[in-house]
């Protein structure tokens, strides 16, 4: 008979079979599972995930297109561009550094490229430490992950990679072969692109070799093809390129400054666009359509077709309003001025426009810097100057419309201004005020007199009656303003409205006293742009109707068949800023001033101007204030400026000119390049003087006298 404890015992013993054939039975099961699982998918599903596997995706890109050409007002193209073999790289999705790098060094088989690297010369690389870096990093990855400790493989971002740099050295990387350095060129290249984003290899000195070679192998370099590029030429050299502007590198793409906001208008990064001037206000004109590319890319990333959806249409042209010849013989005047340059005057800038309609006829600047001669045609509207009395036509006609001026108190005697606490003020014909000279509004412009312009000044202050030696009972601040409110309708101290980015508007005086806007009536205190100054004089010229300034004319389209300049797709009209709220009579008092400073007994202008084959108008300038040092930051010597407004014909003018020579030595009051230049430039444009025109045969009368010659001459036989 068993015991309990043997009872016990063996009842424990029964239930190690059971579980041990449950553990079976349960892997049996699982087994079993698994093995309908791997049939369920190699038989029944095999088909659908061998698609999946080699499943692609089409993705829509897009490409760059050639730009719009920039051409003169005679259609003579200034900015162009020229075609070129281009060899691209479209980056897939997802597309690892590791994959790039093999890729690039299978294309640098059949490419060359600029491929100097930092260590072997002084200056001038074309690839420098990081990018050689950047390249063994991308080729060595499982290497240098090793070399990194357990810290530094906990890091992220920026530090991780930092960490990795740090640990590739010198000997390293200088020991990469030359088809590795050009390899890592091509890296640089292809690094550049954002997925699905198509970037240049090489548009430069691409070879037909190189072509024929890439083409034979384009399967086995996915994302890389041929197509054609195009690169800005400019046919009349540096000849205005400082208003037509510049186009970033594709390396540059996007300024930061407009990222946002052209990412937002389709955009790329990588993107060619208007950096400056022209080629900046009219980017939307210029930039044309984007060619439209399907990508087709497999399961790892890799483009491996593209189909043409669209081809793409290059930008519009922009005609300027710039013959571009005219430009050319300003430009010389300028330079040529410039040669007589005295003291510290080391500039001159010159605009010419038509009144009517506001476009730019020329526009030059040509400043002197480290003894070599400079284009500073953008001075015009970024550089300010005090410019004397040619603004003192301004200054009337605010003193009509503020009611202080009119036919019964326009007579003024001219003598010497003295304030208490200010300088005195005199007119230079009557420096020491022995005379009594009286004149009115016409002889107050053709003599120059600062006292006429002051007294008016007074008048609009509310001082009618000031004695000599005291002080004036007048609210400064409050008159300046005023004054400045009239001057802006003329242009002055407002932004003119040019078709470019970065006018400026010129300085305003920060002070507040009853003398300074005195000084102010006679051009001593604020400063003005010379553009500022054109616009003034062509507002008078109009008859007080304002017009922005502009450079572009029309926007046509290109011939598809000549390639040259097509239909007018736009015409840009004038721009009317405003009419100036004048009386007419007044206005039409100011301009028979303007006409007696070149055809009057006594006119400050008459010298140059006497024997002109057309009639001009204009007022001379002299302005004298401090020369502002660069390097020291302050105003060091007192200096002169010398400017000159005018236009011509009289009686309907066609150009309008302003002329700004600053920084004259005081002393010597014998250098008149504001007028000369000036008088050159009328000269140029109605093609007399010195710039008069050989008179060219009328084909129409030569054929003409061939057919009668013929007559005659089968008569005789």
């Amino acid at each position: 008979m068993r015991t309990p404890a043997q009872k016990r015992k063996d009842k424990k013993k029964s239930h190690i079979p059971f579980r041990l054939n449950l553990l079976f039975f349960i892997v049996f099961l699982l087994f079993s599972s698994l093995i309908l699982r791997l049939g369920y998918l190699q038989i029944i599903r095999a088909d659908e995930y061998q698609a999946e596997v080699e499943r692609t995706e089409r993705t829509t890109i897009t490409g760059s297109v050639p730009r719009g050409e920039i051409f003169d007002a005679n259609l003579r193209r200034l900015v162009g561009n020229e075609a070129r073999h281009t060899i691209t790289y479209t980056r897939g999705r997802n597309i690892p550094v590791g994959q790039m790098t093999e890729l690039a060094y299978d294309l640098a088989a059949y490419i060359s490229m600029p491929s100097e690297p930092y260590y072997a010369v002084e200056s001038g690389a074309d690839l420098t430490r990081r990018d050689l870096q950047d390249f063994f990093i991308a080729n060595n990855q499982e290497e240098i992950r090793s070399r990194l400790t357990d810290e530094e493989l906990q890091l992220d971002g920026t530090e991780a990679y930092q960490a990795m740099l740090d640990s590739v050295s010198d000997e390293e990387i200088e020991q990469l072969t030359e088809r590795e350095l050009v390899a890592t060129a091509v890296f640089k290249k292809m690094n550049s692109a954002y997925a699905l984003s198509t970037v240049n290899i090489k548009n430069e000195d691409v070879t037909q070799e190189e072509i024929a070679q890439i083409s034979e192998n384009l399967d086995a370099l996915p994302g890389i093809a041929t197509g054609t590029d195009w690169v800005r030429t400019y046919p009349e050299g540096n000849m205005m390129r400082s208003i037509t502007g510049a186009v970033s590198s594709e390396d540059n793409g996007i300024p930061e400054s407009r990222l946002r906001t052209l990412l937002a208008q389709g955009y790329s990064r990588n993107d060619r666009v208007g950096t400056s001037q022209i080629e900046q206000q009219y980017e939307s004109v210029l930039r044309g359509t984007k060619s439209r590319l399907e990508s087709e890319t497999n399961s790892r990333g890799d483009v491996i077709n593209q189909i043409e959806q669209y081809s793409g249409q290059k930008g519009d042209n922009l005609i300027l309003t710039v013959d571009i010849d005219f430009q050319e013989e300003v430009e010389q005047i300028a330079l040529n001025s410039l040669a007589e340059r005295e003291g510290l005057s080391e500039s001159i800038y010159i605009v010419a426009m038509d009144p009517r309609d506001g476009d730019i006829l020329a526009m030059t600047g040509k400043e002197i810097v480290n003894g070599e001669v400079v284009d500073d045609a953008l001075g015009n509207i970024n550089k300010s100057f005090a410019m004397g009395s040619s603004i003192k036509g301004a200054s009337v006609l605010a003193a009509s419309m503020d009611g202080v001026l009119d036919s019964s108190n326009n007579t003024i005697l001219d003598t010497p201004i003295r304030v208490r606490e200010s300088p005195p003020i005199r007119s230079v014909f009557n420096y020491a005020g022995n005379n009594n000279v009286y004149m009115n509004d016409i002889t107050a412009l053709e003599r120059s007199s600062n006292v006429y312009m002051s007294t008016l000044a007074m008048r609009m202050g509310g001082e009618w009656n000031f004695t000599s030696g005291g002080s004036l009972n007048i609210n400064g601040r409050s008159l300046l303003e005023k004054q400045r409110r009239y001057f802006n309708q003329f242009g002055l101290g407002v932004q003119t409205g040019i078709d470019l980015p970065g006018e400026q508007t010129g300085l305003a005086g920060p002070g507040s006293s009853p003398g300074e806007a005195l000084f102010f009536s006679f051009g001593q205190y604020d400063t003005y742009t010379p553009m500022q100054l054109a616009q003034y004089i062509s507002t008078i010229a109009n008859d007080g109707t304002r017009i922005a300034p502009r450079l572009v004319s029309e926007i046509r389209d290109t011939d598809t068949e000549t390639g040259r300049v097509g239909a007018l797709k736009t015409e840009i009209p004038p721009k009317i800023l405003n009419h100036v709220n004048v009386d007419e009579q007044a206005l039409q008092r100011v301009q028979q001033g303007f006409y007696q400073v070149i055809n009057g007994s006594q006119g400050t202008a008459r010298v140059h101007f006497a024997d002109t084959d057309y009639t001009a108008a204009g007022k001379t300038g002299t302005a004298e204030t401090f020369y502002w040092d660069d390097d020291l930051g302050r105003n060091t010597d007192s200096v002169t400026n010398l400017t000159y407004v005018g236009y011509a014909p009289f009686e309907n003018p066609e150009i309008a000119v302003a002329v700004v020579v600053p920084n004259l030595p005081n002393q010597n009051r014998s250098n008149q390049e504001n007028q000369r230049a000036a008088r050159q430039v009328m000269d140029a444009y109605f093609k007399v003087g010195d710039y008069a025109q050989e008179d060219v045969a009328d084909p129409t009368e030569t054929i003409e006298e061939l057919e009668d010659f013929v007559e005659e001459d089968n008569g005789e036989e």
